[in-house]
């Protein structure tokens, strides 16, 4: 009386009712998924500047490719534009997390600096400044973040870091190398850091150039790598003197050897003092 009742074996049919109930589940999720990837990444592309600017003795461009896992969406950016004192700023960066919250995160910084440069071109100034912003909206998000400029009638480059990679440097006569300056912490993390600034007179032709972290850095493969390969590469394009263009094509190449997962984005400045 106490022994139970074997349980009934579920039926050719049922399980295939079961079965088609769970496809249809993962179906829609995975459409659910593809279309915020989608929506992500259309952001990311219209926010990021359809030109960039030129003057005379600089030339510039840029490269962005998208993460290899469609699931995962970054906030990589890169932007050029004309200062009020008729000089450039450049900008180029990284926000943490790869969804669509990261990418509408990315058009704010970008934004963000802009609107911050409008009222001081110290490249430092404006990283402290578009910090303080970013911490008053209190999205619990973060960003690295390089900002240039460049004074075409000084042929000088001011750069200030606030927690990215740093940037890469050659020169026409064979010299070049990692950039050693000192960086701040990342915007949207501490209030009132103070972020460095570099000065830099080009008195020679050369070339600058900013990546993010996705461009040198893989799972298996250390920064410092990265850098070192991306160093060489600009310092042979500045003997060989490659187009900006061009030159940006073969940084993003070195994801091929970084295996990279994440997105990644190139900023070229190639200088002349003509």
């Amino acid at each position: 009386m106490t022994r139970r009742r074997p349980l009934r074996s579920a039926t050719a049919d049922e399980m295939l009712v079961t079965l088609g109930r769970l496809t249809d589940r993962a179906r829609q999720g995975a459409e659910r998924q593809k279309a915020r990837v989608e929506l992500a990444e259309a952001l990311q592309r219209s926010m990021l500047p359809a030109g960039l600017p030129f003057v005379p003795g600089l030339r510039v461009a840029a490269r962005y490719l998208p993460a290899r896992n469609g699931l995962d969406i970054g906030g990589d950016w890169y932007d050029g534009f004309v200062l009020p004192d008729g000089s450039l700023g450049f900008s180029i960066g990284d926000v943490q997390g790869h969804d669509v919250e990261a990418a509408a995160f990315m058009g704010q910084v970008r934004i963000g600096l802009r609107a911050v440069a409008t009222a001081t071109t110290d490249p430092g100034e404006v990283l402290g400044r578009a910090n303080e912003l970013l911490l008053s909206v209190n999205q619990g998000l973060f960003a690295t973040c390089s900002f240039l400029r460049y004074d075409p009638v000084a042929s000088e480059l001011q750069s200030a870091r606030a927690g990215h990679v740093p940037a890469v440097w050659a020169t026409i006569d064979g010299q070049g190398g990692v950039v050693e300056d000192e960086a701040g912490v990342p915007l949207g993390i501490l209030p009132g850091e103070v972020y460095p600034v570099a000065t830099r007179r080009l008195s020679t032709g050369g070339a600058f150039v900013l990546v993010t972290d996705g461009v040198v850095e893989g799972p298996s493969f250390p920064v410092e790598a990265g850098l070192e390969a991306v160093a060489a590469l600009v310092l042979s394009a500045a003997r060989r003197g490659t187009e900006a263009g061009e030159l940006a094509a073969q940084v993003m190449g070195t994801t091929a050897l970084t295996d990279h997962t994440d997105d990644a984005a190139v900023l070229v400045l190639l200088h002349n003092t003509a």
